[in-house]
């Protein structure tokens, strides 16, 4: 199996099964005496874990990380860093009865396809679960960048929608992601319902990110667009990625276009412009309804855990992009 990787750079390899003995990542190319602060790390995945608000999946996950390698006395050596998180709440037999069913868009049926075998528990390396991995490979990442802030939140969660997106990164995002406590609570009791009757939801993530400079990106097949969307279609159940004006776009005229340069969400040539880079991410309702929800332990909507996720992911692309610019000309590498 491959597909494992992802960056240049600043790389990672993530690995693990959502019921193995635990998940982890393996991160290459970051610098050496960055400061690590473990109880930072637990905050970010603590964010992302579990169990923690009714309309959450019922599994409990601590997810303390252990760090393996690359970290001496509290500071990156420069060396490949290893940190894995052990699986302490699996309940295999809740998946029992999809051992030999298959839930429509899921990777029940295509991972059959491909291997011929599969780990029916829990979705195995296709689960969200393995999304752990990036929220501590994050983690690093933004200690390469750390005037660079990323600012997700859930912005329409099936039919209600936010009807103001906040203007910076200070406004409480509230208990699941939502920076508007009327959307918020409806949205609560909307999925607390859904989750009652096997239902799942699907939504709209944006995410901002504020403070990057000007020229990351490379102007052909690495460009920083390019990156930030696989980076999100990466995402299990992320179904669409659109940037600044994103599908509006396709009503707008030339002169439209031009006259604001927000439209572009911050990125030029897929090289960034030093602006505010905002993005529109789509992701699908749960696979799993029905009877088959209500026995498991299913999220109903993934959005309000996969915040961290987004943000996460975009740093890692900034992070990498940030230290390929540093040998983009000479002069940096002479200074």
């Amino acid at each position: 199996m491959r597909g494992n990787q992802f960056g240049k750079f600043f790389s990672i390899t993530t690995f693990g099964e959502s019921h193995g003995e635990a998940l982890g990542v393996v991160i290459d190319g970051m610098p050496a005496g960055a400061l690590v602060d473990i109880e930072q790390l637990k905050k970010e995945l603590k964010r992302r874990a579990p169990g923690q608000h009714a309309v959450h999946t019922n599994r409990k996950e601590d997810d303390l990380p252990e760090i393996l390698s690359g970290v001496f006395e509290g500071k990156t050596l420069g060396t490949p860093i290893t940190v894995i998180v052990r699986n302490t709440n699996q309940k295999s037999a809740d998946y029992d009865k999809l051992k030999n069913e298959y839930r429509p868009g899921h990777a029940d049926q295509t991972t059959m396809d491909k291997f011929g075998i599969r780990d029916h528990r829990g979705g195995g390396r296709a689960s969200g679960r393995e999304t752990v991995s990036r929220v501590i490979a994050g983690y690093f990442a933004k200690l390469i960048i750390p005037k660079i802030s990323f600012y997700g939140y859930i912005s329409q969660v099936a039919h209600l929608k936010l009807a103001t997106h906040p203007k910076n990164h200070q406004v409480s995002r509230g208990e699941i992601n939502i920076p508007d406590s009327k959307m918020e609570a409806e949205v609560i009791a909307f999925l607390k319902e859904c989750k009652e009757k096997g239902e799942s939801a699907g939504g709209l993530v944006t995410l901002s990110i504020q403070g990057v400079p000007k020229g990351l990106g490379e102007p052909v097949f690495d460009k920083l667009k390019a990156d930030l969307a696989k980076a999100m279609m990466s995402l299990p159940a992320c179904v669409g990625v659109s940037l600044g004006a994103g599908f509006e776009f396709a009503n707008l005229l030339g002169s439209q276009v031009s006259s604001n340069s927000k439209n572009f969400g911050g990125m030029e040539g897929g090289i960034s412009n030093g602006e505010e880079i905002v993005m529109t991410l789509a992701f699908k309702a749960p696979s799993t309804i029905g009877e088959k929800a209500k026995e498991g332990r299913h999220d109903p909507c993934i959005l309000p855990r996969v915040i961290p996720v987004v943000e996460a992911m975009a740093a890692i692309v900034i992070a990498d992009h940030a230290l390929r610019q540093e040998t983009s000309t000479l002069a940096k590498i002479h200074r």
